[in-house]
């Protein structure tokens, strides 16, 4: 009777399993279960083990697989597993990825340990590539990109460039398309692998390549390069230097980093979170991030506070204007949160055919006007049917005034924020909402004043 072999899934009964493998030194039942395993599946059973264990599982697995686990864990969990390795150990793991990808984790690791790591990589087109790309920064092109790729000559045939593949096939995971290049390297198009088995062994690849070709310099910012490659849906991009010259690609897959880290610091700071963080950060780490606008919406508390006390005597005297406190509050801070979220959207997709300031703030005091006169003629409604025909016409007058007063604030506060170079969601969430507040407060209370 053959023996019952277990298949992996990703469950806590899996990694009950995987423990006591480990704990008894079963390394066939680990390289059994997870062959041909997704390595993002493996990263998360290893993010729940301790190090010891997690660096005894990637022992037994192939380096290529091992390299795969390491590049799919998280950033912190990634720099405090990498430091039960030796620099000879990440070196070799480092080796079996692309360039753009080893460059990144080796930053990551402490100054010694880097330069030891490097002075490790044996193969010399692989640390090659590591000096150069350490140069750039990594929030631009040229440290988002890869050195591997398919390169072709403009004046080689057909049988030159499949051989060229050939010799690449190992380091290239994925070839979109064959760039073409002149004798100094400079970048004059691409061509598809299609056309080039389809066409004639003498053909040479100045009669067949595409000149067409959207490319991004070394220096440009990270966010611009996800905007080129969204606009015209692009799954690589070529990246050169000032002098035209082909240095590396960009994949996708780097580019969907790119945004989905944009959009998550763009959640938190609407948020009110002013830096990143997990949800496994330390304590001291969350509250310093989460704090200061806590703090500043506290401060716009108090203030509203000591407004409210300012006509602490008239509020007395009608005490049906205490009730409608809140209705103006709220009102004015959704108004406020909404404008601003358009326009923070609106700027991450900029186009040049985008509305001028002008007629941006217009089109906004229409909408505003607008939605003030419906919200006020409601309110107006509700508040006339119980005969409190003066207070109507407050609350109706200051929900116009707030709306307009709310949506201006929202509208204006990303671009000015914007035009000084700071990140525009900075001004949707608490901001938005604490300076309205302040706002629909005074501007009420001020109304209620003049016409009661």
């Amino acid at each position: 009777m053959s023996e019952v072999k277990t298949i992996f899934e990703l469950s806590k009964e899996y990694l009950s399993a995987l423990e006591i493998a480990i704990e008894e030194k079963n390394s066939a039942f680990i390289r059994d279960t997870m062959e041909g395993v997704n390595s993002a599946d493996i990263s998360a059973l290893l993010d729940e083990l301790n190090a010891d264990m997690a660096k005894y599982v990637i022992d037994i697995l192939d380096n290529e697989v091992g390299a795969e686990i390491i590049e799919d864990l998280e950033e912190d969990t990634r720099t405090k597993f990498l430091e039960n390795f030796t620099p000879k150990e990440v070196a070799d793991y480092i080796t079996e990825m692309d360039s753009d990808d080893a460059v990144d984790i080796i930053n990551e690791l402490p100054a010694k340990t880097r330069e030891e790591v490097i002075s490790e990589i044996i193969d010399p087109d692989t640390a090659a590539h590591i000096h150069e790309l350490m140069r750039y920064d990594e929030d631009c092109a040229g440290g988002l990109m890869a050195k591997e790729m398919i390169i072709a000559n403009l004046n080689w045939n057909i049988v030159q460039t499949i051989e060229e593949i050939r010799r690449q096939r190992e380091n290239v995971d994925r070839i979109y398309s064959v760039y073409v290049v002149d004798d100094k390297y400079k970048l004059l198009g691409k061509v598809s692998v299609k056309d080039i088995l389809l066409a004639n062994d003498n053909t040479h690849i100045s009669e067949i390549y595409d000149d067409d070709v959207i490319s991004v310099e070394t220096y440009m910012d990270e966010e611009e390069v996800a905007d080129i490659m969204r606009k015209y849906d692009l799954d690589v991009v070529p990246v050169v230097n000032l002098q035209g010259k082909l240095v590396g690609r960009i994949t996708i897959d780097d580019i969907v980093d790119v945004i989905t880290d944009q959009a998550e610091e763009d959640r938190q700071l609407m948020s009110g979170i002013s830096s990143d963080v997990e949800e496994d950060d330390t304590i001291w780490v969350i509250l310093k991030a989460r704090l200061p606008w806590l703090i500043i919406g506290l401060v716009g508390g108090i203030v509203g506070a000591y407004v409210i006390r300012g006509f602490e005597d008239q509020i007395q005297t009608i005490t049906g204007l205490a009730l409608f406190i809140p209705l103006i509050m709220a009102t004015g801070g959704n108004v406020g949160v909404q404008s601003s979220t358009l326009v923070v959207q609106s700027l991450a997709t900029k186009s040049v055919f985008t509305d001028s300031l002008g007629k941006r703030l217009l089109k906004m005091v229409a909408i505003a006007m607008f939605t003030g006169l419906v919200l006020g003629s409601i309110s107006f409604l509700v508040v006339y049917l119980y005969g409190e025909v003066k207070l109507g016409l407050v609350v109706a007058i200051a929900l116009q005034a707030v709306v307009l007063l709310a949506s201006f604030t929202g509208t204006a506060t990303p671009l000015i924020l914007d035009k000084l170079g700071i990140n525009p969601a900075l001004a949707s969430g608490p901001f938005i909402t604490t300076a309205n507040d302040m706002l629909g407060i005074t501007v009420y209370l001020l109304i209620a004043n003049l016409l009661l």
